[in-house]
């Protein structure tokens, strides 16, 4: 049975079950695309060799489902805005100031946080469209590049085309964090479930777990805006990370391998600050370009030379005589295929004659190599 089938339906399922009435009729049809893109992304994921990847799962009606009014269902009058429903007289409306004057709504989400039994604190997400207060400025290529590699420790390394690196080492706040919220979750193991102690315990991890994913989504926000600010280069390559594969545990197991995991799951999704880079980028005439990073840590940079060296060893010792850190050798590779797919040839002898002036040692093999390519 597919969405629109179901949603054919509707009308006879509120005749079958008088209980559906009480609710907006849009925010049925919402229910049911939810679902229907849920699925989408299980086979998407099924297709493209993700074997393990499941179907979303059933959920009782103990679970708070999120509503979505959609374009419809809602007014906003007097300051305050106001939710349709059948439930009864009482009105769904809340206090909202001027904060939703002026704004093109797309669409208004009541959600809860902790949706068992609705433990958590409801809130009211608005989806509208952003009218920028500068226009956006066009984009114009100025040859100046930078490539960027995403990492654990530095969260930013990156390099230009003037052979300049510049690196950032990422503020661990989850650690501060991890050590009070394992002792709490230990303390919640040892309570009944649903008593009232292991209540106010469950309320102050998830306390704890919002005050982390904020802090550490506050410095991405703000590291990612001064980044573009800061850069005369109007182009900027990032390595397209698969963070879902970093995380696996696959077969290794240890304490080395776990920590690595919860490292970086805790660092806010490394993805995300791809995000926040390629719409702040757009809004100053800038772009972010994507491009596969496999192996780009591993391959030296001066002579290409493949090394399977792990995670753990930070440093590149090559054959070649090329001794570098290894994320600095990542985003060397990551500027070198760009410039290479793109056949800038100028820009890349450029780039090689650059470092070579910092103190890297390129030999002659980059330019046979770039020939070939």
């Amino acid at each position: 049975m597919k969405y629109i089938e179901q949603q054919n339906h509707l009308p006879a399922l509120k005749e079958k079950y008088p209980q559906y009435n009480i609710v907006y009729s849009k925010v049925l049809q919402s229910v049911l695309k939810k679902l229907d893109a849920n699925y989408k992304s299980f086979f998407s994921f099924w297709k493209n060799g993700a074997k393990s990847a499941r179907p979303p799962k059933f959920r009782s009606g103990k679970y708070f489902m999120t509503l979505v009014y959609n374009q419809s269902g809602f007014k906003i009058n007097s300051e305050k805005l106001s939710f349709f429903h059948k439930a009864n007289e009482i009105p769904l409306s809340f206090e909202v100031g001027n904060a939703c004057d002026l704004l093109t709504i797309k669409q208004i989400e009541i959600y809860n946080d902790d949706p068992y039994k609705g433990r958590g604190n409801f809130f009211v997400s608005i989806t509208y469209d952003e009218n920028p207060i500068s226009p956006i400025t066009e984009y114009v290529d100025n040859d100046l590049y930078q490539a960027i590699d995403l990492g654990i420790t530095k969260i930013v390394t990156a390099v230009n085309t003037q052979g300049k690196f510049f690196e950032v080492k990422t503020p661990r706040s989850d650690q501060y964090w991890n050590t009070k919220i394992d002792t709490i979750k230990s303390r919640k193991d040892h309570c009944k479930k649903g008593s009232n102690r292991w209540n106010r315990l469950h309320k102050t991890y998830r306390k704890m777990e919002a005050k982390k994913s904020n802090q550490i989504k506050d410095f991405q926000h703000k590291f990612s805006k001064t980044m573009i600010e800061n850069t005369r280069a109007n182009k900027i390559i990032v390595g397209d990370l698969n963070v879902k594969s970093m995380a696996q545990s696959k077969k290794v197991t240890g304490k080395r391998k776990r920590s690595q995991s919860r490292s970086t799951r805790n660092q806010g999704y490394l993805s995300r600050i791809i995000e926040f880079l390629t719409y702040k980028a757009e809004l100053t005439g800038k772009r972010v370009i994507r491009i596969d990073e496999a192996y780009t840590s591993k391959e030296c940079c001066v002579c290409g030379k493949r090394h399977n060296i792990p995670l753990w060893e930070r440093t590149m010792k090559c054959d070649c005589g090329n001794v570098i850190d290894r994320d600095r050798n990542s985003a060397i590779n990551i500027m070198k295929q760009f410039l290479s797919q793109n056949a800038l040839w100028t820009g890349y002898q450029k780039f090689s004659d650059n470092l070579r002036q910092t103190g890297l040692q390129m030999d002659t093999c980059i330019t046979a190599n770039i020939q070939v390519t």
